[in-house]
């Protein structure tokens, strides 16, 4: 409780001089090429008051948690099959760590292509985004079970489908919901890359849009946004990964530093 008491102040601090800092800077270059807190608020509130911010963020955030988790749901089966069967192993794991290491903004003109400039296309990058990290994951999870397990359930006579379900999956738990906050990150940085170049709506859109009327301010305010919706949502996870999983042995950063 003391250490809690004595960290607060600590991050106030820390924040008030974060503030400070930035105000300085800004005074030094002017707000036209570094807007300080006050300008930057100032912008924030004209968004805020025409609706536009609230609306670009219910956008982005609507295509990024549409596309992460139908990307994780699809991933996490796909993910256990190649983990479990060598065969399948053998061919897609070469794909996968070829593929891995293409960027999700590369694929963004192939998939306006594909899937036109509506939301299909955004909600698929996404999808691509989460859908690699997350099978990566959890097909590491899989490789790590350890064989006396496997040997021991074999042993009571236990099914494969039932070495699966009993044995697998439970101890792979820490190493898919890993795979899911990482995509999340993930995520977002697709969905900006796709807001700037094929969208009239979302954050993305407004951060690259702003640059054409010369408002930092309104880039800064669209920076700040990502930032929080991002932190949220990891928490938000982080909190449900510890009260629903925690019998797996998920412990979130926030659950160490008590």
């Amino acid at each position: 409780m003391n250490a809690k008491i004595k960290k607060t102040p600590l991050n106030m601090i820390f924040w008030i001089v974060i503030l400070v800092l930035w105000q300085l800077i800004s005074l030094v270059y002017g707000p036209e090429i570094l807007p300080g807190p006050l300008y930057t608020a100032k912008g924030g509130y004209e968004l805020l008051a025409d609706g536009t911010l609230l609306q670009y963020i219910g956008i982005s955030a609507y295509r990024v948690l549409l596309g992460w988790t139908l990307g994780s749901l699809i991933a996490v089966p796909v993910g256990i099959v190649i983990g479990k069967v060598g065969a399948i192993r053998a061919f897609a794991e070469p794909f996968l760590n070829f593929i891995r290491f293409i960027p999700p903004i590369a694929f963004i003109t192939l998939f306006l292509v594909w899937f036109g400039i509506g939301e299909t296309s955004k909600v698929m990058l996404i999808m691509y985004a989460t859908f690699f990290i997350v099978i990566l994951n959890t097909l590491t999870g899989v490789l790590s079970v350890e064989e006396d397990k496997i040997r021991s359930a074999r042993s009571m006579g236990a099914s494969e489908w039932q070495i699966v379900i009993h044995v697998i999956i439970p101890s792979t738990v820490p190493y898919i919901f890993t795979g899911i906050r990482l995509a999340m990150g993930t995520s977002f940085m697709a969905i900006i890359g796709a807001e700037m170049i094929a969208s009239n709506e979302g954050v993305g859109y407004l951060i690259w849009n702003s640059r054409l009327f010369f408002r930092t301010d309104w880039i800064f305010v669209g920076l700040i946004c990502l930032g929080l919706m991002g932190f949220l949502t990891d928490r938000a996870v982080a909190l449900l990964g510890r009260k629903l999983l925690s019998r797996y042995g998920v412990v979130s950063t926030t659950s160490l530093r008590r």
